[in-house]
């Protein structure tokens, strides 16, 4: 397996989302305890720049990637859903609201479709459909 591919992998794992079938793990998985998400996200560090080549300086890691919003991988409180189906009833935009709980919209996605107040996309994985495999 190239490394790449399974940093991806493991950065998916720290989000909380199985990396197959794109659904939110369980409350109670042991990838969503605090530990192991920073665990996976250090190992996730860890494989920057790993296997670029030996002569071309490691990358500087993009702005976006430094700068995680402050609850990103923590589990979230009864008190954060309640303000998010709460915004999202109001009809704030997702991406407000994800500043606002301080988190990603990805992950405010995600819960909303925990709490059932949105469908998850159709085919199941975290864009929807996927190709038919070939045989």
């Amino acid at each position: 397996m190239e490394l790449q591919i399974a940093r991806q992998i493991i950065d998916v794992l720290a989000q909380g989302i199985h990396p197959i079938t794109g659904e939110a793990m369980p409350e109670d998985s042991p990838y969503n305890a605090p530990p192991v998400i920073r665990a996976l996200h250090a190992v996730s560090r860890a494989l920057e720049g790993v296997g670029t080549r030996p002569s071309a300086p490691a990358e500087e890691p993009s702005p976006a990637r430094r700068a995680q919003p402050p609850n990103a991988g923590k589990a979230w409180h009864p008190q954060e859903d309640a303000a998010l189906e709460t915004a999202f009833d109001a009809g704030i935009p997702i991406k407000q609201v994800a500043q606002e709980l301080g988190r990603t919209a990805y992950a405010v996605e995600q819960r909303l479709i925990k709490l059932g107040k949105i469908a998850p996309p159709a085919g199941g994985g975290r864009y929807g459909a996927r190709p038919a495999p070939v045989n």
